[in-house]
């Protein structure tokens, strides 16, 4: 306590402790005597500030620097000097700002409790509606559910009674006015203790970590639809896994629709506003809630009353709506009871829009028990629906392409079934990957002249529509040939020809994908016999009719991919009853170590599903159910065909001696045939073509010359001579004694042809029997 004039009235033991002097040596005299750095002259001396910093003498030498301030006594001409040491003052002030700084952090809250964990001072608002803080006094059972209450008291007494901190525990709480909202938190506590180093209480730091967890979620989330979108190329399958990512991660509930022409590949329709969205129920989860009856897989949405949000959703926004929206545009409290889940209180729709089309919508409900969408949460789905949408339209695309490439496939492939003369057939095509792709394997049953039956098998390399398109190209070659009756090999090697021809043909880098294996067969129902040949195709199987079974030898020669190297006809004998199969190496095994197996497996499934009783299509399925997985590597193409034979009666044989006379012999030994066979309206059509074909035959080819007559749904007339002249069809001029020949045979019958063999050549002529009608019952 200082007098008007400077004086020292007053000296308190706490001043005597600051500077060592007690109040005896100081009392009476000028405390500027205490200051240290003052001028000496007094004219020096300038009037005491209210407040400042100063250094006092210490009376066991040196100074103290000392924050004061001056205070005028009511009443009186004295002063009261307060003085602090100028650092533990600063700290306390830096401890307060520091202080005051935290609490003012809206996702950190300061705790102070004292020793029976009451709480001292807070700056916790805990979500209240009011938004007062926590009291004094208040325990934290008057804030938290009772067992987080419990477990954050025992923490922190832990804290209290050991000394030992606690840094960044990790914890969830939830309030007690909220118990469904759950809070994580970070927690750092440290005890409180005075100067003798007692406990006085704890003080907490707990930090709002939920936007960080949101965060992380939002990315794991975000990363688990980027991993398992895209795998799959089903369009169904596709949504679904975006559901199912969506459910519990981002709602409750999550249901997918898509345009009704997306499922099948096609574009969604462009629309604006209210009416039918033209959509479908393509996907739900969890799949076990209780949906409502108008949400079903499959189900047709309902119309939609024109609103702003399904504008803004039709337009590609991510938008909320809350129930009673939703009821409004359901057109009414009735309508939605069907279609809207019964716990349901917010729900976001997302427009899945990839390349400027809308294929569908996203939508996820959340009920009573979870928090509304926040604006971070609407721009999360924005992104995980642009993702989702491209792997939909992706599946899409592929649907389109692989409809595409089937309908193709199917188009070029001929009939399942075939009845002819020479034999029935059955062929079965099986596409890899269970129809997920397509192959070129192909098969063919061409019907030839003079009742024979051309067998073919075949299997391009590669997939998809070029892989088709090469297949459709090699069988309308093959087909064309086959018309020309060539044998097997020369066959084989045209078409080889042809394939070196489309490998040139192709892009930059695509030759060699070009390129097929083969096997051609010619099967004669009079002869009873087989010619075959291979390019690279593994060997046709033969089930007996007495039920042995075997792979028919024949000698392989390269495939078509490789022109230059000469092929080899292979011939056998089929009885009656016989079962030829041909098949793709998808049936057996296109690895190399794989083919003897598989070929092993075929021999044994053949002899164990082919009996003579049983369908063709109907041994065909059980061969493949038998030898093939659901999800084929490769595609695998199936031939069976079981032979048959012309009856002896059905056919006639005469040979023609070398003498011009022979001609009218051959005209009447042709009419006494056909009048056995009683096809007396075909004698006289008959007669000329037969004179012309003996008269072309003895007057331009070589003996032996030789004429055949075929009955069955055609009478087939063949006159066969050793010379290898190609006949030729003109037309001859009014004054041409010659030349009218084969014009004549191709007016008379329905259709004419020429064949060549080893050393000889056969020109033959068809014309219809018509069969009378049978009489009615």
């Amino acid at each position: 306590m200082l007098d008007g004039r400077g004086a020292v009235l007053r000296w308190t033991e706490a001043a005597a402790d600051l500077t060592g002097f007690t109040a005896e040596e100081i009392c009476g005299r000028p405390v500027r005597d205490l200051v240290a750095g003052l001028p000496d002259e007094p004219r020096g001396a300038t009037k005491a500030p209210a407040a400042g910093r100063v250094r006092l003498w210490h009376r066991y030498g040196g100074t103290i620097d000392v924050t004061f301030r001056i205070t005028r006594v009511s009443g009186s001409a004295d002063f009261l000097v307060l003085a602090a040491l100028a650092h533990p003052l600063a700290d306390h002030e830096h401890g307060a700002a520091l202080l005051r700084a935290l609490s003012a952090q809206n996702r950190m809250t300061v705790a102070l409790h004292d020793t029976d964990l009451a709480t001292v001072q807070t700056n916790a608002t805990p979500g209240t509606p009011d938004g007062r803080p926590v009291p004094p006094g208040a325990r934290f059972r008057d804030v938290l559910c009772a067992e987080d209450a419990e477990n954050l008291e025992a923490v922190l007494r832990g804290v209290l009674e050991t000394g030992a901190p606690v840094v960044r525990s990790s914890l969830q709480v939830s309030w007690r006015h909220d118990p469904a909202r759950r809070v994580a938190l970070w927690l750092s506590a440290f005890r409180l203790e005075d100067v003798r180093g007692r406990p006085t209480g704890v003080a907490a730091l707990y930090i709002d970590r939920s936007d960080q967890l949101r965060a992380r979620r939002h990315l794991d989330l975000a990363r688990e639809v980027a991993e398992r979108m895209g795998g799959s190329l089903d369009v169904v399958g596709t949504v679904q896994e975006l559901a199912d990512v969506l459910v519990p991660a981002f709602g409750d509930l999550a249901a997918v629709d898509l345009a009704k022409s997306v499922f099948h590949g096609d574009e969604p329709p462009r629309r604006l506003g209210g009416g039918d969205p033209h959509l479908r129920t393509a996907a739900l989860a969890p799949a076990t809630a209780v949906w409502p009856a108008g949400i079903r897989p499959g189900n047709h949405v309902p119309p939609l009353s024109d609103h702003a949000l399904l504008r803004s959703s039709q337009q590609g926004r991510t938008v909320v709506y809350g129930r009673d929206d939703l009821v409004a545009l359901l057109g009414g409290p009735r309508t939605a009871e069907d279609l809207l889940p019964h716990d349901g209180r917010t729900v976001m729709v997302a427009p899945l829009y990839a390349r400027g089309l809308t294929l569908g919508n996203i939508v996820v409900w959340r009920t009573s028990r979870s928090e509304p969408f926040t604006e971070d949460e609407a721009d999360l789905m924005r992104q995980i629906a642009s993702r989702g949408a491209l792997a939909i339209d992706n599946a899409r695309r592929y649907t389109r392409e692989h409809r595409a490439a089937v309908a193709l496939q199917q188009s070029l492939l001929p009939p399942a079934t075939t009845d002819t003369p020479a034999a029935e057939t059955a062929g079965i095509y099986l596409p890899a990957g269970g129809g997920a792709d397509i192959s070129g394997d192909w098969y063919d049953a061409i019907a030839l002249p003079s009742l024979r039956l051309a067998l073919v098998a075949g299997d391009v390399v590669g997939h998809g529509i070029p892989a088709s398109v090469t297949m459709g190209r090699l069988r309308a070659a093959i087909q064309t040939l086959a018309d020309l009756e060539l044998e097997p090999d020369e066959l084989l090697t045209r078409i080889a020809d042809l394939v070196q021809r489309l490998a040139a043909e192709a892009r930059s880098g695509d030759q060699d994908i070009v390129g097929a294996t083969c096997l051609y067969a010619v099967y004669d129902p009079i002869t009873g016999r087989c010619a075959m040949a291979s390019a690279g195709h593994p060997p046709p199987v033969l089930v007996r009719p007495d039920g042995t079974t075997e792979a028919v030898p024949i000698s392989p020669g390269p495939p078509l991919s490789l022109s230059g190297m000469p092929y080899e006809t292979t011939t056998i004998d089929l009885p009656p009853g016989s079962v030829l199969a041909l098949y793709t190496d998808g049936l057996i095994g296109p690895g190399a170590d794989d083919t003897d197996d598989g070929l092993g497996r075929l021999i044994h499934a053949l002899a164990a599903s082919c009996r003579p009783n049983r369908a063709l299509d109907e041994t065909g399925r059980a061969l493949l159910a038998d030898l093939v997985d659901g999800a084929p590597p490769d595609d695998a193409a199936l031939l069976l065909a079981r032979t048959r034979a012309v009856p002896a009666e059905d056919t006639a044989h005469w040979e023609i001696p070398a003498d011009p006379a022979a001609v009218s012999e051959a005209r009447a030994w042709a009419t006494r045939q056909l009048t056995s066979w009683g096809l007396e309206d075909l004698v006289f059509t008959t007669e000329l073509i037969v004179s012309e074909l003996v008269t072309n035959a003895l007057r331009y080819g070589r003996p032996p010359t030789e004429l055949r007559l075929i009955r069955h749904d055609v009478l087939v007339c063949e006159v066969t001579d050793s010379s290898s002249t190609q006949p030729r069809l003109r037309r001859a001029h009014t004054t041409d004694e010659g030349g009218r020949g084969l014009f004549l045979v191709a007016r008379l019958g329905t259709r004419w042809g020429c064949r060549h063999g080893q050393n000889r050549k056969t020109i033959w002529s068809e014309q219809l029997i018509d069969h009378p009608d049978p009489p009615p019952a």
